[in-house]
């Protein structure tokens, strides 16, 4: 951000609260960019025994992973990430069960991740164009962003 968005002086760097943010240069303004997190929800979705992972257009090709989307204002996670499904795949979710709450510094997001059961027909929406099919026992997770959630999905599952 360089202009402020309140009186449209430049922003410039200052240590706010031990932090370093960038706050606007006019003092009488005084406003702070304290860029925190946004929180994502996502969606360990499972249909018929098998685990729906998606490609998103914008992503590199082969790259797949989990039903994700930006919380709205207000929302309640478990009723964001039911909608998210249902966008993104046409498929009605039910019983989100949550797995945990994942910090993402490189995406500047923090991830409430769910398992969510889904029924219904796959029909892409316009932020996908492929999907993955993986059996319940196939699954494995990654080491960053979703892949956490993935990887704690999957050791519980495997708990005697």
């Amino acid at each position: 951000m360089k202009f402020c968005p309140h009186c449209r002086a430049d922003m410039v760097p200052a240590f706010i609260e031990g932090e370093e943010r960038n706050a606007c240069a006019d003092l009488e303004c005084g406003f702070v960019h304290y860029d925190n997190p946004v929180p994502v929800v996502a969606a360990i979705v499972e249909r018929a025994g098998q685990v729906v992972l998606a490609h998103n257009v914008q992503w590199p090709e082969g790259i797949f992973s989990v039903i994700t989307g930006f919380l709205e204002r207000g929302e309640d996670p478990a009723e964001g990430v039911l909608r998210e499904v249902e966008e993104e795949l046409g498929l009605i979710g039910f019983d989100p069960a949550l797995i945990g709450v994942y910090p993402f510094a490189r995406m500047n997001q923090v991830i409430i991740a769910y398992h969510v059961k889904a029924a219904g027909e796959i029909k892409l929406n316009h932020e996908l164009d492929a999907i993955k099919l993986v059996d319940l026992d196939k699954l494995q997770g990654w080491d960053f962003g979703t892949g956490l959630a993935v990887r704690d999905f999957v050791a519980k599952r495997n708990q005697p």
